[in-house]
């Protein structure tokens, strides 16, 4: 058993030491990939990655400069042990690095799939945390990546205080001009999440063949639609368009309604009567204090020390409400209210008619757009050669990692499995039980031994405690007996015989006479403790027959040394002045002889 509970503490310790020290698995595209990158090597990267050295066009000259710090290094909250990814340091710069794909990603017949993760571990007051797939050119330049360097994509968040987007935005290709236009994915019936929680987000975009394009954020789809209809501006422009050389004609009416050209103002409409008058059925309130102001001079308020006449000319006391006012309806002169008059119409006007004349809202005429074109495909854009980050920030420390650009949607499935799960975990709120069980069998993975061990705790120790517990077991018989006696009360061999209750009644007066018959000692026991004595003898705790039986056979046989010790004045307070008392001891009966010597064999 000790060395079953070994095992288990051994298990136990080993688990908890590979849960702290496991390694970091990084995802692998297992299949077909135009690029992946997981960050785990620092070397690879600094020749992989390139910063931009250029400046921006039209900033202050201060920060014209792409001069932010890109750094490779683990997370600042819950990390993972040998895991880091791509951690933009600097706010308030300008910043961009990118990397060129393995293959370039052509535009033919299979999905574009693109997905990374991104953890913004300080919030994000006002920034971008969005990808460029860079347009495949000849003139393409990484070391001068700016703002103004072409991108076929671009896939990612923008928030700035409360107004948060994702943006998807491709540039189209005028097939009539050659000219590129942004069209903007419209995301406003998408539910964004909230990518300021400093927790990891996984964000996939997916572009198939057919024009459908899918938006996830932690794999849930939050936008879907169709590249030609759902982009602001659309791909294709209207067949037709408005003639900007028509004008609308001077005499073109508009008006839906007119006035009556035939009414006229009736002769009893005056229009300077006025709209209120006064109500001569008025009267004054037999209340009200004509003769006393609203205000007084305050009677208690007292000229300034500092008051000089000559300067500041005569005081005046301010003026407080009066008093004498509060409790009526009104001091002062008093004026008749006045009212709405009846005979009011205002400024007369003719009642509007319909428009005899009315020729609807002007519009010009259609035409055909000269600009006019169908992509049926928009699918098919400018092939992808790089990939970049040309960012703005006002928050420092945005974390990157595990960028996979592939055409297969289970690659970039199992790329998320290996790395994002990890994080969410990472970052779960603990659960001890769930913890415990994932660190025993994540132990097993480097030490398969330990599976023997598991089985041994979980298989052959019930069996063994089910085996000694259940089991019947072969012990000493007088050992069962003497534990069956205890339980039970059975009579053994050298216990006492039960004595009858005429025995029983015998004992007791040989017990209470034998004080009685104890020699008298020299000493006389003083008064108050003779009469305590004699008041514990009256009311004696009797033992119960098994105490009794219990007892041993010497104390029944042999006088106490108690009763012994008793004074012949206590054996005079005990016995009774009117019963004889014989001068010598009284003798055990022929029956009481027997039952002794039965006892004592």
């Amino acid at each position: 058993m000790a060395a079953l509970k070994g095992l288990l503490l051994c298990a136990l310790v080993l688990a908890v030491a590979a849960e702290e020290e496991k390694s970091y698995t990084p995802p692998v595209a297992m299949g077909s990939a135009h690029f992946s990158e997981n960050f785990q090597d620092s070397e690879a990267f600094a020749t992989r990655w390139i910063k931009s050295a250029a400046t921006k066009e039209g900033a202050d000259e201060d920060i014209a400069k792409y001069n932010g710090e890109w750094k490779v290094e683990a997370a600042s909250e819950n990390p993972i042990p040998s895991e880091q990814g791509l951690v933009l340091k600097d706010k308030a710069k300008h910043a961009a690095i990118s990397v060129a794909l393995d293959t370039p990603f052509e535009f033919t017949d299979k999905p574009l799939v693109f997905q990374y993760e991104i953890k913004l571990q300080d919030g994000m007051e006002c920034g971008g945390s969005y990808f460029k797939l860079l347009s495949q050119t000849e003139g393409l330049d990484l070391n001068q990546f700016t703002d103004k360097t072409g991108y076929t994509i671009m896939f990612g968040p923008d928030s700035c205080g409360q107004d948060s987007k994702l943006h998807f935005i491709f540039r189209h290709k005028n097939p009539k001009t050659g000219e590129f236009e942004e069209k903007h994915a419209d995301m406003s019936s998408a539910s964004i999440p909230d990518f300021k929680d400093k927790k990891t987000h996984l964000l996939r975009l997916v572009v198939q063949p057919d024009n459908t394009f899918t938006v996830s954020v932690d794999r849930t789809v939050i936008k879907s639609g169709s590249l030609l209809v759902d982009m602001k501006p659309p791909v294709n422009p209207p067949a037709e368009i408005d003639d900007p050389e028509d004008k609308k004609p001077e005499t073109w009416d508009e008006r839906a309604k007119i006035q009556d050209p035939d009414a006229s103002k009736p002769d009893d409409w005056d229009e300077d009567a006025p709209s209120h008058i006064s109500d001569e059925d008025a009267t004054m309130p037999s209340d009200w204090l004509v003769d006393e102001p609203d205000n007084i001079n305050d009677p208690d308020a007292e000229m300034p020390a500092d008051w000089d006449e000559n300067e500041d000319g005569e005081y005046e006391a301010p003026k407080i409400a009066n008093p004498k006012c509060e409790s009526v309806s009104g001091c002062g002169p008093w004026t008749r209210p006045s009212k709405v008059n009846p005979a009011y119409k205002g400024k007369w006007k003719a009642p509007m008619i319909d428009n005899p004349t009315y020729q609807g809202i002007w519009k010009p005429r259609k035409i055909d757009n000269p600009d006019f074109f169908e992509d049926t495909e928009p699918f098919k854009m400018t092939p992808i050669g790089a990939l970049g980050l040309e960012l703005w920030t006002m928050t420092a420390n945005q974390m990157f990692d595990n960028i996979i650009l592939t055409d297969d949607v289970t690659v970039a499935d199992q790329f998320a499995a290996d790395g994002f799960n990890a994080k969410v975990n990472a970052e779960a709120p603990p659960s001890a039980a769930h913890g415990l069980l994932t660190s025993l069998l994540e132990s097993t993975k480097e030490r398969p031994w330990l599976w023997a061990v598991y089985v041994l705790i979980i298989v052959v120790l019930p069996m063994v405690l089910i085996v000694a517990c259940c089991l019947p077991n072969k012990k000493d018989p007088e050992a069962e007996q003497r534990a069956r006696a205890k339980k039970t009360d059975e009579v053994q061999p050298d216990d006492d015989l039960p004595a009858s209750a005429e025995e029983e009644e015998e004992e007791e007066e040989e017990e209470e006479e034998a004080p009685l018959l104890a020699e008298p000692e020299a000493d006389v026991a003083e008064p108050a403790v003779v009469e305590e004595q004699v008041r514990e003898r009256k009311s004696p705790a009797r033992p119960s027959p098994r105490q009794r039986k219990a007892a041993p056979v010497e104390a029944a046989a042999e006088p106490s040394e108690a009763a012994a010790a008793v004074s012949p004045a206590q054996a005079e307070l005990e016995v009774p002045a009117d019963e004889d008392q014989d001068a010598s001891p009284r003798r055990a009966s022929p029956r009481k002889a027997k039952k002794k010597v039965r006892r004592e064999q």
